[in-house]
């Protein structure tokens, strides 16, 4: 790999190594601490119901700093994997949209999502006639970063077919496809258990992906 570090050579336990091995593991981990988090809450959080509400209406109300601090959290270790990556990629453009990603996390967790759908208690039925600032930048955000996401794994699939990794490329093909199509539907506005849920299963498929690369590359740095 042109410009990336050695690859199982007398460089693999060199300090640089174990940095960027470090790195890595922190794709690993953004999914899990995500999602979990996110379930913990659905179960705790009286009036939220995950089929039908949006993860981000959690950052509302008195237990809102959770969410918050889910969207910080997971947005420093998705940034800190892109930092791990471009290490181990050299000149590549995925690391820095997966980083990308990780700002836009960051920055939905800073700009809530505008209450509703009675989440939480005393919020308007339905959604609001008018989106506050703070609900706009949330959608900005959050929509840049998923365009971004979706960016990284078709630039990988790219990557990946030049090393004949067909399955590889297959996979974040798959991964990007599916969340683009997920996002769609979500930013459709559509409420519908179904679009809630599709978008849930591409969501756990793209964290998946990142795991996969994370440790796909951990154990060839």
């Amino acid at each position: 790999m042109s410009g990336s570090l050695a690859v199982n050579g007398p460089g693999a336990c060199a300090p640089a190594g174990r940095v960027t091995r470090s790195l890595l593991g922190y794709g690993a981990l953004a999914g899990p601490v995500y999602v979990v988090t996110v379930l913990a809450q659905a179960m705790i959080r009286p009036g939220f119901d995950l089929l039908h509400d949006d993860a981000s209406l959690l950052a509302n109300g008195d237990l809102g700093w959770i969410q918050v601090a889910n969207f910080l959290v997971t947005g420093a270790f998705v940034i800190a994997f892109a930092v791990g990556l471009g290490r181990a990629l050299g000149k590549s453009w995925a690391p820095r949209l997966v980083g990308v990603y990780g700002l836009g996390l960051i920055g939905a967790g800073v700009f809530a999502a505008d209450a509703m759908n009675g989440f939480p208690a005393g919020a308007p039925v339905g959604r609001p006639e008018v989106i506050s600032t703070h609900g706009i930048l949330h959608l900005v955000f959050a929509g840049i970063g998923f365009l971004c996401f979706v960016a990284a794994c078709i630039v990988m699939a790219r990557r990946f077919a030049s090393e004949r990794r067909r399955a590889w490329m297959a996979f974040s093909i798959l991964a990007g496809v599916a969340f683009l199509a997920a996002f769609a539907g979500v930013a459709s506005g559509s409420g519908s258990s179904t679009v809630v849920l599709a978008f849930w299963a591409a969501l756990i498929l793209a964290w998946g992906w990142m795991a996969a690369v994370a440790v796909h590359y951990y154990r060839l740095v």
